[in-house]
C-alpha cells in the first residue's frame, strides 16, 4: 500500500457523553474523524512526536522508523538488538524533558535469549537514519519466559524516569519480592543512576531501582501534570484488568490479590483485599487487555480533558475513562468498529491522537 492510502472515516461509537463542565450531552459521533496514515508497520509497540512533528515508532520485530511528511522512513541503524520471541521485541520509546537541549531518547526492549532474557532500558541519540551506540542504563532480573515485560516509560517532573517491569509470567511471586524487579515499577536518573530518595534505598536486601511493587504486566504509564499523580494500567488475569493511581513505596497487591483468576479458572488468590495493598482505581473484569494509557490534555478535545484514554487489545477499542478529580465516573468504548488491537497512541502537538495497531496501522485522529 502506497504511504498515504489514507482512509477517511466518521467514528461509530458509543455516541452519548456527558461534559464534566455543564453535563451536556454530546454526540462523539459527530466529533471524530479517523486517517489511517500507513498500513506498512511491522507489530508497532511504542511512538513518540520529536519537535520537527515526525514521529519515532518502534516495532516489536526489532526496527524503529519515522513517519515524516506523510512518508514511513527505512528503518534506523543501530536499534538496539531486541530479543524478538513471544511478547518480547522493541517496546517502547520516550524523550528526555530536556530533549532539544540533549538530545537523549528512551529505548526499552527484550533482551537475551530463550533461556535468559530480561527488560532492558537503553539511551541514545539519533541522527539521520542512525542511533548513536546505546548506553545500557537498566537490566531487569532475568528470567526464562517470553512473556510479560512491561517496558512503558514516562517522566516525572523532577527528570526522574519510570520504567515498568512485568512479572515474567511464570514469576509472579517475585512481584512481592524487593530482592527482584519482576512485577514492579522502577525509578531511575535520566544518566540510570538511582535517585537518593527512592523508597527503598536504605534497605540493603531491596533493588534501589523498585519505586513501587505488586505488579502482574503493566503496559500504560503516564504522568498527569495538572494532577501531579501518575496513571498506570496493567493486564491482568483472567479478569482482574487495573488502572491504578502509582505512589513510592507502594504495593499494588500481585498476586496476594487480584479480582481476577487463572486462565484455567483456577483461583490465584482468594482475596480481593487485603490490608496494607493498594486497591485499583478501575477493575475490568472480564479483561479489556489495558495496553497504553495518557491523559488528554489536548486542544481539539474539550470533551476529553482531564480524562483518561486506554488502547486495549481485547476489547479492540480506545476506552475513555472519565474522571471527576481521580474519581472515575463513567467510561465509553470508541473505535470499536475497527475491530483493531490498539497497541498505543500520544497526543500530538496539535491535539490530534495518534494510535498504533498490532495489524500495523498508525491512524490519526482529529475533530471533524
Amino acid at each position: 500500500m502506497t504511504s498515504l492510502a489514507k482512509l477517511l472515516v466518521l467514528v461509530s461509537l458509543f455516541s452519548q457523553f456527558a461534559c464534566s463542565e455543564n453535563d451536556e450531552t454530546v454526540d462523539l459521533y459527530a466529533l471524530l474523524q479517523v486517517e489511517v496514515l500507513t498500513t506498512e508497520l511491522s507489530s508497532p509497540w511504542g511512538m513518540v512526536q520529536l519537535p520537527d512533528g515526525a514521529l519515532l515508532i518502534t516495532e516489536k520485530t526489532g526496527s524503529a522508523r519515522l513517519w515524516s511528511r506523510g512518508r514511513l522512513s527505512h528503518p534506523i541503524s543501530r536499534t538496539p538488538e531486541a530479543y524478538v520471541a513471544g511478547q518480547g521485541g522493541l517496546l517502547d520509546v520516550v524523550l528526555h524533558p530536556e530533549y532539544e537541549k540533549n538530545g537523549w531518547i528512551y529505548l526499552s526492549y527484550a533482551y537475551g535469549d530463550r533461556r535468559k532474557n530480561a527488560t532492558r532500558l537503553v539511551r541514545t541519540r539519533l541522527s539521520g537514519l542512525q542511533f548513536s551506540t546505546p548506553e545500557v542504563l537498566f537490566t531487569a532480573t532475568r528470567k526464562n519466559t517470553a512473556a510479560h515485560f512491561g517496558g512503558r516509560m514516562t517522566f516525572l517532573p523532577d527528570r526522574t524516569l519510570l520504567l515498568t517491569v512485568g512479572d515474567g509470567y511464570s514469576f509472579k511471586d517475585q512481584a512481592q519480592e524487593l530482592s527482584s524487579t519482576l512485577g514492579k515499577i522502577i525509578r531511575l536518573n535520566g544518566d540510570g543512576s538511582i535517585p537518593d530518595d527512592n523508597p527503598f534505598v536504605a534497605l540493603e536486601s531491596a533493588k534501589p531501582e523498585i519505586y513501587s511493587l505488586g505488579h502482574r504486566n503493566p503496559q500504560g504509564i503516564y504522568f498527569d501534570p495538572e494532577r501531579k499523580v501518575v496513571f498506570s494500567n496493567e493486564h491482568g488475569p483472567k479478569g482482574g484488568d487495573e488502572i491504578n493511581i502509582i505512589e513510592s513505596g507502594k504495593n499494588y497487591g500481585w498476586p496476594k490479590i487480584t479480582y481476577g483468576v487463572d486462565y484455567s479458572g483456577e483461583v490465584i488468590t482468594p482475596h480481593s483485599a487485603l490490608p496494607g495493598l493498594e486497591q485499583p482505581l478501575v477493575d475490568w473484569t472480564p479483561s479489556i487487555a489495558p495496553s497504553s494509557i495518557i491523559v488528554y490534555y489536548g486542544q481539539q478535545f474539550p470533551e476529553f480533558r482531564g480524562h483518561l484514554l486506554s488502547t486495549t487489545l481485547k476489547y479492540r477499542e480506545l476506552r475513555l475513562t472519565q474522571l471527576s478529580g481521580t474519581k472515575v465516573v463513567n467510561e465509553v468504548s470508541l473505535l470499536t468498529e475497527w475491530n483493531e488491537r490498539f497497541r498505543d497512541l500520544l497526543v500530538g502537538s496539535e491535539g490530534e491522537i495518534y494510535l498504533l495497531t498490532d495489524s500495523g496501522k498508525l491512524m490519526k485522529v482529529t475533530r471533524r
